[in-house]
């Protein structure tokens, strides 16, 4: 018993007191790329809803867990402070209105992709008569399917060179009830139909743009938990796809069509001075609410 006599008292088992104790944890891994400060919250609650099944409120604050309901979260916290990604501890990554299942072996989609995939759609949109769309290096398939579930009348292709990523996309497909998006194992073009040679209105690429050499300073939350070969392209800066694709863009595009690359900004004038030398006009760049150069783009001239 403590000197002033009275019961030893319990400490704090609430919710919010174990919230406070993984978003410490998870504030202090040396396993994560702390880029933002607010992230390491927005991540223990994610975990902890997911472990309740049920959305983080000052109530759910004040209440203790079940023993089962602690004993899940407190195995997210150490998966987390380990470097997992959130999607890969839950299974799923929320994009765009759809709930896209992840795996192992296949990149972990990024929320910051949002942006290409509405870019892609605004220009879809802005075509006439029959449209068509196809991601590159398409992974899960979100933005195959943002564009197929935002103009359902387009024809929307996802190509990736494995084969596990296009098992995963045909799932998603289903399980989203997207009819319009058609997926194949393909290294980069090969695979898509020859009928569509000049009549694409929009290309996406989010390439593997990590320098060969960089792989081993990145992050361990990426580094060890994504696939090398959606990391890198094996190049020394990073844009052999970039280079491959907007070669064959200007023969696959529509007069008027758009190439869209997701990149990092550290790489938006190269990228930019790539899509100009393979022959693509009016090159630009949109930035994100952050003020990040996203993506570049590039359109084959009328």
């Amino acid at each position: 018993m403590p000197a002033g006599g009275g019961a030893e008292q319990a400490p704090d088992s609430t919710a919010g007191a174990l919230l406070a104790s993984a978003i410490a944890a998870i504030g202090r891994s040396p396993a994560i790329d702390h880029w933002q400060p607010s992230l390491a919250r927005w991540d223990a609650e994610q975990l902890l809803s997911e472990a309740v099944g049920r959305p983080v409120t000052a109530a759910l604050k004040r209440s203790k867990l079940t023993a089962p309901e602690r004993r899940r979260f407190e195995a997210m916290v150490a998966r987390r402070v380990a470097g997992e990604p959130i999607a890969r501890i839950a299974g799923y990554l929320e994009f765009r209105g759809m709930r896209l299942l992840v795996r192992n072996g296949v990149f972990v989609p990024r929320v910051s992709s949002e942006l290409l995939a509405e870019e892609a759609i605004a220009r879809l949109r802005r075509r006439r008569g029959q449209r068509a769309g196809v991601d590159v290096a398409t992974g899960s398939g979100p933005l195959a399917l943002a564009m197929a579930k935002d103009v359902p009348d387009a024809e929307v292709w996802g190509l990736d060179i494995s084969r596990e990523a296009i098992r995963l996309c045909r799932e998603n497909a289903r399980r989203a009830g997207i009819h319009n998006a058609h997926f194949r194992v393909s290294d980069m073009l090969d695979a898509l139909p020859s009928r569509l040679r000049g009549s694409i209105d929009v290309f996406t690429i989010h390439p593997p743009y990590v320098a060969r050499s960089e792989i081993r300073i990145l992050p361990r939350e990426i580094r060890d938990f994504e696939p090398y070969d959606t990391l890198t392209d094996g190049s020394e800066d990073g844009l052999e796809l970039v280079r491959r694709l907007a070669a064959d863009a200007v023969t696959w595009l529509r007069p008027g069509g758009t190439m869209l690359v997701e990149i990092g900004t550290y790489l938006s004038r190269k990228t930019q001075a790539t899509l100009r030398h393979a022959g693509l006009a009016d090159v630009s760049w949109t930035k994100d609410a952050l003020g990040v150069t996203r993506v570049v783009s590039g359109r084959r001239p009328r």
